[in-house]
């Protein structure tokens, strides 16, 4: 759904005899429109490897991987909470080719030595200071999974404001929502705000702040994270505890309604680019218009959606997962049996990509997030709704999902409903040309200055 946000596990090769890897490899793959950097450390002990991370355009840095091994020149690490994974061999220059993978999409990613400059991109909507609001660091805990979870408040220099509770998309995203550079949460925050109304963002479970383990979570957990949101906001001083709202992206936009479905109490939800349709309906529609759009012919694209379906499927059904892993095992050979490049691997080679398919359908969040139906937490909320999207969202397609939504409000008897797309916008909402992930990176815009209004200027008459 949004943003691929990716962190990578990697496997690196080395010399014919027991070469020491220790120390730092660089790499970059090219994603959404621009190039994605790494720095990797290595280090051995006890016969053993472990490892950290650095990805310079997400500020993130020293992060540890989840494991590494090194052996017979092939190097492979994991980031278990992005659900990511590298595997690589050494060449005679020193350096590791090797594959990227994360959620069943493969990039390629050498390894080197040397250090690449990473190039300053525009992001000319970041907020800069002096800024004329209160801007405060908070922690408060979800004493249901007995998780801490950080973020930033921002409160207009008023009483009685009203507030909103950003709600990120799919992928673990700190409390910016940042991806390529762009910081769009932290653009609504600052516009919201100085127009009056207070902002929470928050950073995912084990993101920044926030403790937790994603890998283990669903988008059900993360929904208790943005109730004990709406509990800890309604004790900060100045807020109006009755004009409490939330804004969710993407995935957000599935969790808003779980938990305006519930508290009775939440004043408004806006949804932008927010799914609407069953989620496997969507996956495939999302995978046929991004495939389109990259230029895959109908053959192609047919014979890939017949192949998720059948993954989707399993995927939804109530197998055990060593039943689950079996089937999809299968699956997944069938589909790998004509690539030529598979098979001139090694029969190691074969089974760790196999695995890494396997892992990146049948873990918890994603056997969830197809099975999960919008409709069922739609049609019991009973506030004002505000439904954003764009005309060039490949990811979240508008007509179709719209649709979805005020087909499932109107079941509520929800009259309090405004849907709006906006031509040329993409899943980001920014002004795009064809809507593909691959110009995320390279449009300077962060968020569209006209959504920005409009979401203001809804906000203020839902809480006068």
């Amino acid at each position: 759904m949004k943003k691929m946000v990716v962190l990578s596990f990697l496997i690196v090769s080395l010399n014919l005899f027991s070469q020491d890897i220790s120390g730092k490899w660089y790499g970059k793959i090219s994603v959404m429109g621009t190039e994605l950097h790494f720095g990797f450390d290595f280090a051995l002990a006890n016969s053993a490897y472990s490892g950290t991370m650095d990805i310079p355009q997400q500020n993130a840095k020293g992060i540890p991987l989840s494991s590494v091994t090194f052996e017979d020149k092939t190097l492979v690490f994991k980031f278990d909470q992005a659900n990511f994974s590298y595997s690589g061999k050494l060449n005679d220059s020193n350096e590791f080719e090797g594959v990227f993978s994360q959620n069943g999409q493969n990039l390629p990613l050498k390894l080197s030595r040397t250090q690449t400059e990473v190039k300053k991109v525009k992001r000319p909507q970041e907020p800069k200071p002096p800024f004329n609001y209160e801007i405060e660091e908070v922690t408060f805990v979800n004493e249901k999974d007995k998780i801490t979870l950080g973020g930033t408040l921002t409160s207009p220099k008023l009483d009685n404001f009203p507030v909103v509770i950003l709600i990120s998309g799919s992928g673990q995203q700190d409390r910016n929502s940042e991806i390529l550079g762009h910081k769009p949460f932290w653009v609504i925050a600052d516009y919201l705000t100085k127009n009056g109304i207070g902002v929470l963002r928050i950073d995912d479970r084990g993101i920044g702040q926030s403790g937790g383990d994603p890998t283990t979570s669903t988008s059900h957990d993360f929904a208790t994270d943005i109730e004990a949101a709406v509990s800890f906001i309604k004790t900060k001083k100045g807020v109006n505890p009755k004009k409490i709202g939330l804004i969710g992206h993407s995935e957000g936009g599935m969790i808003a309604p779980i938990v305006a479905s519930k508290d009775k109490n939440i004043n408004f939800i806006v949804l932008l680019a927010a799914p609407g349709i069953p989620c496997d309906e969507l996956l495939m529609e999302q995978t046929y218009l991004i495939a389109k759009v990259s230029g895959a012919s109908e053959v192609e694209i047919a014979e890939a959606q017949k192949n998720n379906k059948l993954i989707y499927d399993l995927v939804k059904s109530n197998k055990t997962y060593n039943d689950l892993k079996s089937d999809l095992e299968n699956v997944f050979i069938n589909i790998f049996k004509n690539d030529p490049s598979f098979a001139n691997l090694s029969e190691t080679d074969k089974n760790q990509m196999i695995s890494q398919q396997i892992e990146s359908v049948s873990y918890p969040w994603f056997r969830n997030f197809v099975r999960f139906k919008p409709e069922e937490y739609l049609k019991k909320v009973k506030c004002p709704v505000l439904v954003l999207n764009g005309e060039n969202d490949l990811q979240v397609p508008p007509k179709s999902n719209m649709t979805g939504i005020k087909n499932a409000l109107d079941k509520a008897g929800n009259k309090k409903v405004t849907l709006k797309e906006y031509p040329k916008l993409n899943h980001l909402f920014q002004e795009s040309v064809t809507g593909s992930t691959d110009e995320y990176g390279s449009i300077e815009q962060s968020f569209s200055p006209t959504v920005l209004i409009d979401i203001k200027d809804w906000i203020l008459i839902q809480t006068k």
